[in-house]
């Protein structure tokens, strides 16, 4: 019988597909991806990783039972420790200090997204927080898992893949998925209809967020007025 998770993996397959059929990540791959394509996701990806992290902040608080809290906490710790570190050597290659990468404006769909997971987390139901920050762990060790069977020729792609294909990334993801599939007996079924819709914009808000930095996104307004 199909589990859950199996269930919203057919949900978003094909925004999975998308994703990888995507110009940005086939250039990672290929190590054709532009320099300035990189930098702009790994830039904004910086500013996305601390609201995420406040979202699974608020997630642990209102976590169910005490391993729950530990889970949801050391993975909002985790994701300020990895725009610390692994984002941290990136803008160094960059030639940026850490305040010239943080005055960087946060872009349409990095706010876009980043608004949606939060809104959702405050207002909605436990279940449907996990599901909006679902996709961001889930399409990562996806995409990672893909990826690493071929790397990239480029150091700083390859790095990138690293960390996302390994295991450790891998068992953090399987916690959560763990998780869902816990979780997903115990819906009802507006609740699981509501957790896919959860699941189907934050997937579609990935795929955006790695088209943003392919087309070098900025604010229309700012584009106009110059």
């Amino acid at each position: 019988m199909p589990t859950f998770t199996d269930e919203l993996w057919d949900s978003i397959s094909h925004i999975h597909k998308a994703i990888l059929d995507h110009p940005f990540l086939t250039g990672l791959t290929d190590g054709t991806l532009p320099e300035a394509a990189f930098r702009h996701y790994v830039l904004q990806d910086a500013h996305y990783l601390i609201d995420y992290a406040r979202a699974l902040a608020v997630l642990a608080g209102r976590a169910p039972d005490a391993d729950l809290i530990v889970q949801f906490a050391q993975d909002a710790a985790g994701a300020i420790l990895a725009e610390r570190s692994l984002h941290a050597g990136f803008i160094g290659d960059f030639g940026l200090t850490a305040a010239q990468a943080a005055a960087v404006p946060v872009l349409p769909t990095t706010r876009a997204y980043t608004s949606y997971i939060l809104s959702v987390v405050h207002q909605g139901s436990f279940a449907d927080a996990v599901a909006a920050v679902l996709p961001c762990y889930w399409i990562y060790a996806r995409v990672g898992t893909e990826l690493l069977q071929s790397s990239s020729p480029n150091p700083l792609y390859a790095r990138w893949i690293d960390v996302y294909g390994g295991p450790e990334f891998q068992a953090v993801v399987a916690n959560v998925l763990a998780l869902v599939d816990r979780l997903g007996p115990e819906l009802t079924a507006a609740d699981r209809d509501r957790f896919t819709e959860h699941v189907v914009m934050t997937s579609r808000y990935e795929w955006m967020f790695w088209d943003a930095a392919w087309r070098g996104e900025q604010w229309p307004a700012e584009l106009a007025a110059r």
